[in-house]
């Protein structure tokens, strides 16, 4: 568990929203080296980045996107205040006294918080209502935008929340930025070292996607580029396990089968594998279902379509500044997926995509 928990704390450490993958995708490519050479490794126009193992048989495209929801620099003000544009979906309330990372375009990381006043000064209106994202702004303890200019700070530049990866009280809950969907990249990076040695009958492609979280673009790109016969995106789901919530999902029951999201009825045959698999291998798993989407909708319109599902490991706290993911989860979706990997040949490929 050492090499899994040092993996999903590296990435989830590095800072790359949408747009700025870049940190994100160095640290995965040294890592993917470790189990392929570099010419098994191309890019879109993107910059999303496809690795390649073996060279036969059906093509299998495991997508993780490498971004998270961050922010960009929209403007400085006199005053050395940093407006921000949200880069990715943000519930407003869960910005406020934040601590935020700027990240400038030599990669000196600047810290600030996010400004919230007190209730000692707010109104009952204010009270009653929340505060908007276009009203706020980061503090970064100077008083002059020349103080911000001489940081290095610029317009566009990314970023993020200010959190650090850690095991919680049970060591198998997991606390980090970014595991949406940073979890999915190091189990994508795991599966290829798994089958670094395994002899099956397929071309597997690992993709770190970019730019998911504005609307699937390196899931599209890349796609294209491959033309996949199978595609299963490893992302994140919605643990409803916490008060309030309808307890649908559960951290630490198995990693979910999304059923529905807002771009794809996760195909069923596919999906039929899977379930044979887990129950084959006592593999636990949960059925799921999302508002919105993950890269397997957009992978599965490429050319003349494909079979595609989604594989998630269930979060808490998606899209905030920080969020938390149980161990047996995130290990048992690498291993259905490895699974299911090793059963995919072309005949079963066939079976799956024009008789069931």
């Amino acid at each position: 568990m050492k090499r899994e928990l040092e993996l999903l704390e590296k990435l989830s450490n590095i800072n790359g929203p949408s747009g700025h993958e870049d940190f994100v995708r160095k640290a995965m490519r040294e890592e993917f080296l470790k189990t392929v050479s570099e010419n098994d490794i191309t890019y879109d126009g993107l910059r999303s980045m496809i690795v390649k193992k073996g060279n036969k048989g059906p093509k299998i495209m495991l997508a993780a996107h490498m971004d998270e929801v961050g922010f960009i620099v929209k403007e400085i003000t006199d005053k050395g205040f940093i407006k921000f544009q949200t880069d990715g979906d943000w519930w407003s309330q869960v910005i406020l006294a934040q601590q935020m990372t700027i990240t400038t375009s030599d990669g000196k990381n600047i810290c600030g918080v996010t400004g919230s006043l007190p209730p000692h000064i707010l109104t009952n209106n204010d009270l009653k209502n929340p505060v908007i994202i276009d009203d706020m702004y980061i503090d970064l303890g100077v008083s002059s935008k020349e103080e911000v200019e001489k940081l290095g700070i610029k317009i566009g530049d990314m970023i993020t929340p200010t959190m650090k990866f850690k095991t919680m009280n049970n060591e198998n809950y997991l606390m980090g930025k970014a595991l949406d969907n940073r979890a999915g990249c190091a189990a994508i990076i795991r599966i290829l070292e798994e089958l670094k040695d395994v002899d099956h009958p397929n071309t597997v492609y690992a993709v770190g996607t970019v730019q998911e979280e504005l609307g699937f673009r390196g899931a599209e790109t890349s796609a294209k580029m491959i033309n996949p016969d199978i595609a299963i995106a490893f992302d994140t789901s919605v643990a409803r396990d916490t008060p309030g919530t309808d307890g649908v999902t559960v951290i630490g029951k198995g990693p979910g089968l999304l059923i529905y999201e807002k771009r794809l009825i996760g195909h069923v045959a596919l999906r039929n594998l899977f379930v044979q698999v887990a129950e084959e291998m006592s593999i636990p798993f949960q059925y799921d279902y999302i508002k919105s989407s993950t890269d397997a909708g957009a992978m599965s319109l490429t050319h003349d379509g494909c079979p595609a599902i989604s594989v998630c490991i269930e979060t808490r706290y998606l899209h905030c500044h920080t969020s938390v993911i149980h161990k047996d989860d995130y290990e048992n979706a690498i291993k259905l997926v490895l699974e299911v990997i090793k059963r995919l040949d072309q005949e079963t490929v066939d079976r799956i995509t024009y008789d069931e």
